[in-house]
């Protein structure tokens, strides 16, 4: 029987603020507090601001290392937002948490505005869905403000003419060199695959099986399949019902070497981590 190939986890310090990530030494916890009306699971459930601020402390006392706001569904078929709308909905919130809870603060935007505003609010993160390749202005205002950014792959369609993990790194490469060139250190630098973006359930699973080839990028990677339609797929259950399955991505993301999971469901995914860290990370 051969070995299992687990993937490199290498051990990068990332300051977000006065906090830091210290990345390699155990797999890290992205919250998912959507504040929008029509995200794919919990579309309506947090546009409340008092709600929102409670759901995220609930997620910090779970055990969330992170909070990452979205004013924006970017689930398939979701109608954009207005900047401005964005920036009412995200906002607001991202004062509050920053006031109240104690874990670092991302912001799920493509918009260099909406980016502008919350790092000047005191954001900590940007977690851009189009890796740089939507807004021309994101990359200046991420260097400017000196954060880290999460740079996903996407893509409008689902076809792709090469090798799909060719094409993935093809496409981080490009916002690799946008974020170097426009002055983003480095250090400051995550990529995610873009579970459920401009990939078909089963192209989603080959990027699964596969995650591994994304260390030669040299990167931390960050993977967010919570709840996702290649879940329900394999478990033709609704995105409520996906807990289970998203534990067993979480746990294959952490043997092929991801170093965040960005989730909807804390503690059962922090303690799938622990275990899965146990193991992989001692050795």
């Amino acid at each position: 029987m051969e070995n299992i190939n687990y993937g490199f986890h290498r051990k990068v310090h990332i300051k977000c603020g006065n906090y830091h990530l210290k990345l390699g030494t155990r797999t890290y916890i992205m919250g998912i507090l959507n504040v929008t009306p029509d995200s794919f699971s919990d579309g309506g459930e947090y546009t409340n601001i008092d709600v929102a601020i409670k759901r995220a402390k609930d997620m910090v006392s779970y055990g969330a290392d992170i909070i990452d706001v979205g004013g924006e569904s970017t689930r398939p078929g979701a109608d954009e937002v207005g900047t401005d709308r964005e920036i009412g909905r995200v906002l607001p919130v991202v004062k509050r948490l920053i006031e109240e809870i104690n874990v670092p603060i991302s912001v799920d935007t493509y918009k260099a505005q909406v980016a502008e505003k919350v790092l000047e609010a005191g954001a900590h993160i940007i977690n851009d869905v189009w890796g740089l390749q939507r807004d021309a202005n994101m990359a200046s205002v991420v260097a400017r403000y000196n954060v880290p950014v999460i740079m996903m792959h996407n893509q409008k369609g689902t076809e792709y003419r090469k090798d799909i993990m060719e094409e993935i790194c093809g496409f981080f490469k490009k916002s690799i060199d946008i974020a170097l060139e426009a002055g983003i250190k480095k250090e400051n630098i995550i990529l995610d695959p873009g579970i459920g973006f401009g990939k078909t359930p089963e192209q989603n699973m080959v990027v699964m099986s596969r995650l591994g080839e994304l260390n030669d990028l040299g990167y931390p990677i960050l993977l967010g399949t919570s709840r996702k339609s290649m879940i329900g797929k394999i478990l033709d259950l609704p995105a409520k019902e996906r807990v289970e399955g998203t534990l067993a991505t979480t746990v294959m993301g952490i043997i092929q070497g991801i170093d965040i999971v960005r989730v909807h469901d804390i503690k059962e995914n922090l303690r799938a981590a622990k275990v899965t860290d146990a193991i992989v990370r001692s050795l």
